[in-house]
């Protein structure tokens, strides 16, 4: 057996034993939403436009207990959805899921990424969320799954960050020590993992960060299991991130959590800093940003294959004439207070609401200003919060 094959057996176990991510089956549609999984949301927030089409193929590639699955096939009601996982067992769990919500418009395949290509077509969505680090050759996955995305299609990849982490690796390595010889016994790992937090003193760095940080999920043995008795993880950092991302020969569009990647935020009252940072170049703005807070656990982003074009809505004329629509993603309207696509709170002013009333999807933009007290500006700015997607006349 080569070392891929041992690797992936290895994964499988794990995953196997304990399927992952360990979310109740229900008999109705999940709760809420990610945006990140719903194709007009994720589209819109890639190019600034509604996408010309939903009926659209999406893949979920590793898709566990089905989880995000289940979100892709309830939040795109036009798609046709694959699942793809590498443990049986786990799959198991996400077929039930999916049958129990009714989220029937899902083929679920046994199938390593690596082998990907056995899948007829293209898909325009790819979604690969906490896979790739598990594998014993993330290049290899990540470009197996390149070939399989569409022209204009997206790709939104999770892949863990090594500095947020550094505790975890620490209790990795030292509860495979502990385990010696039993390595590869993940009930046996979890055991002793317990037993060395249950001893640590209090002021122990590792006990400290696991308590503020990770202890409420990982009172359930599958995230307990996941996070700290993985056989393989490869945990990155901006430079070594966009090694894996340049393999790919994809384009970067953006991360899907650019608010931790504003400097503003760390160095917003030394303008002078901010100028030297307007100097290096957006990789290099990262990587001063991750050092400068690294509380990175995680890098998430979207990838795309060209032509992808980012719709420029500087021109009044061109804005003027557009329709605006509602995101998909908001919660709490009709409402002056809302939850945007981030659940973050949003309270808009009172013509903000009144033009947000008029978004049916017919009228364009002049239509609805000739109505309400709000400027070209103030619809550029809901268009910025991802309040609203537009469809170019």
């Amino acid at each position: 057996m080569s070392d891929t094959q041992t690797v992936s057996s290895a994964v499988a176990k794990l995953y196997d034993t304990y399927p992952f991510p360990p979310e109740p089956i229900l008999d109705e549609p999940p709760p809420g939403y990610n945006w990140r999984w719903n194709w007009l949301a994720a589209y819109s927030f890639c190019t600034e436009r509604k996408p010309a089409k939903q009926d659209i193929r999406i893949l979920d590639a590793g898709c566990g207990s089905g989880v995000g699955t289940e979100y892709l096939v309830h939040l795109n009601p036009q798609a046709q959805v694959v699942g793809i996982d590498l443990s049986s067992g786990t799959l198991e769990v996400a077929k039930a899921r999916c049958q129990s919500s009714g989220a029937d418009r899902v083929e679920f395949h046994h199938l390593s990424l690596y082998d990907v290509a056995q899948l007829p077509g293209e898909f325009d969505l790819i979604n690969c969320v906490g896979v790739l680090h598990h594998l014993p050759d993330p290049i290899r996955g990540i470009q197996a799954l390149a070939k399989k995305l569409a022209p204009g299609g997206l790709m939104h990849i999770f892949v863990y960050g090594e500095l947020g982490r550094w505790e975890i690796q620490l209790m990795q390595k030292a509860i495979a020590l502990l385990q010696n010889e039993k390595r590869g016994d993940y009930r046996d790992g979890v055991q002793v993992g317990r037993q060395i937090f249950a001893s640590l003193p209090e002021n122990n760095r590792i006990l400290k960060r696991e308590k503020e940080r990770w202890a409420m999920e990982n009172q359930r043995d599958e995230c307990f299991a996941d996070m700290y008795v993985h056989p393989q993880e490869i945990d990155y950092n901006i430079e070594t991130l966009f090694e894996l991302i340049d393999a790919s020969e994809l384009e970067f569009i953006g991360f899907s959590n650019p608010n931790f990647w504003n400097l503003d935020r760390l160095l917003g009252k030394a303008p002078e800093l901010i100028e030297r940072a307007q100097q290096l170049s957006d990789r290099q703005r990262y990587r001063l940003i991750e050092l400068l807070d690294p509380e990175v656990t995680h890098y998430e982003f979207f990838l795309g294959r060209p032509p992808i074009t980012k719709t420029d809505w500087s021109d009044d004329h061109t804005l003027l004439s557009a329709i605006p629509e509602l995101n998909p993603c908001i919660d709490g309207f009709p409402s002056q207070c809302i939850f945007n696509y981030d659940y973050q709170i949003v309270n808009l002013s009172p013509a903000e609401f009144e033009f947000l009333q008029k978004c049916d999807g017919n009228s364009s933009v002049a239509e609805i200003l000739a109505t309400v007290e709000l400027g070209l500006e103030g619809v550029r700015t809901l268009l910025q919060q991802q309040l609203v997607m537009l469809t170019p006349a």
